[in-house]
């Protein structure tokens, strides 16, 4: 009898060869497992704004539980259009330009099974959120990263070299994808680094594709820029964004994608049949959370500082090297005092024997060994989950 295993594989499609399923959602479960505390998958342990959870129950109420509009209800594609007015200068057309979709990552792959062919190639900065390159792939791309390295200092910044961001331009290249704040590194681009992109993007003619959706978590003075405010983007920019980080509802899945009308109506069409539309009842709800007033972007940005200056003492003080993160929630660290063999050793050991759940640095490198000596911990946590995190870590012990 032939080999069931290898008779079945003849039914699965090469492009899943090419990746795993995701290892931030892994750990979660491993957290679950063995009774960890849960600093990997970057989802808050404290409740979302009552405001907001009210408008949520109210449209159920009132009975807003059928489909909306399949490229997002009016009264929340008004009120993103409002606040990109607001927040960024950039006036966007809400019948036009706005596709409401089944949170960030579905407005990403949305996105780029619109604008990809096969043979395209798309620039992808790594260590980067690990559906990008998955995503990539699914969609007939291939993925080009490009390096942020780390900082040399304890207050430096994550870089990247012009010359090996330039040489990864040429006529195969599509788009590149651009994540700022930036998940894992929490590296914020500066208006020169995004004028430097700005520019190749307009040289080479290439679509600039930006996740946004830590923009309102920043911290020590930094500025978040949009792309898409830039001289000569507007006409070649998708702004991706939504709900789950800025008002603590990962769950609700409301998401969206900005971008001019010849790409929001392939955008939509790809939607359309990827998820018809997000949760009609808490695009409602969505709404009535980008009228909060411009106190909850200040408060929430200043609590999650101080969640992130409680952690980091801990990190450091259990003998990791922190990569201090000017935005997002997220720390990566440097775990070589500890004489692990790599990262996916040292998380097991670290969910499974100290009880702390983080992510492996290796899942958002392309080549795993580029990420072997590191970890990231998200802090969007309770003040008591972090201190329960830090007692444990006092655990480790460093090699000789």
């Amino acid at each position: 009898m032939a080999d069931v295993g290898a008779q079945l594989k003849h039914f699965l499609s090469d492009k899943v060869q090419h990746f795993t399923e995701s290892v931030i959602r892994e750990m979660t479960r491993q957290a679950m497992l063995h009774g960890a505390v849960n600093l990997a998958q970057g989802f808050p342990d404290f409740p979302a704004p009552a405001d907001i959870k009210q408008a949520a129950q109210e449209a159920v109420a009132r009975d807003v539980n059928q489909y909306a509009i399949t490229w997002g209800a009016k009264n929340l594609r008004n009120a993103i259009a409002r606040q990109m007015k607001e927040w960024q200068g950039m006036a966007v057309d809400p019948e036009t330009q706005i596709t409401v979709c089944c949170g960030s990552t579905e407005a990403m792959i949305s996105t780029l099974l619109a604008v990809c062919n096969k043979g395209d190639e798309v620039v992808i900065f790594e260590p980067f959120y690990e559906n990008y390159g998955p995503d990539a792939i699914l969609s007939g791309a291939r993925p080009v990263f490009v390096k942020l390295r780390p900082p040399t200092t304890a207050d430096g910044e994550w870089t990247f070299d012009e010359h090996e961001l330039r040489t990864a331009f040429h006529h195969h290249t599509k788009a590149i994808i651009l994540n700022t704040p930036n998940n894992p590194t929490g590296k914020v681009f500066t208006r020169a680094e995004l004028e430097l992109i700005r520019d190749l993007c307009v040289e080479f003619n290439v679509l600039a594709i930006t996740d946004e959706i830590y923009e309102h978590i920043i911290y020590d003075d930094t500025q978040h820029v949009s792309i898409a405010s830039l001289d000569g983007m507007a006409e070649r920019t998708v702004t991706i964004n939504g709900l789950s980080k800025t008002y603590s509802v990962t769950g609700w899945r409301v998401g969206w994608a900005v971008a001019p009308p010849p790409i929001t109506s392939a955008i939509r069409k790809v939607h359309d049949f990827l998820t018809v539309g997000a949760p009609a009842p808490l695009q409602e709800a969505g709404a009535a959370a980008l009228g909060l007033p411009s106190s909850y972007y200040q408060s929430l940005a200043t609590a999650y500082c101080t969640r992130r200056n409680r952690l980091m003492p801990a990190l450091t003080e259990a003998g990791f090297q922190c990569f201090k993160p000017r935005g997002a929630y997220y720390v990566m660290t440097d775990i070589s005092r500890f004489g692990f063999s790599d990262d996916v050793t040292f998380a097991k050991y670290l969910v499974k024997e100290i009880g702390v759940a983080v992510v492996p640095g290796s899942s958002f490198y392309h080549n795993p060994g580029d990420g072997a000596r590191q970890v990231r911990f998200a802090f969007c946590k309770r003040a008591e989950t972090l201190d329960e995190a830090g007692r444990r870590l006092k655990k480790l012990t460093l090699s000789s």
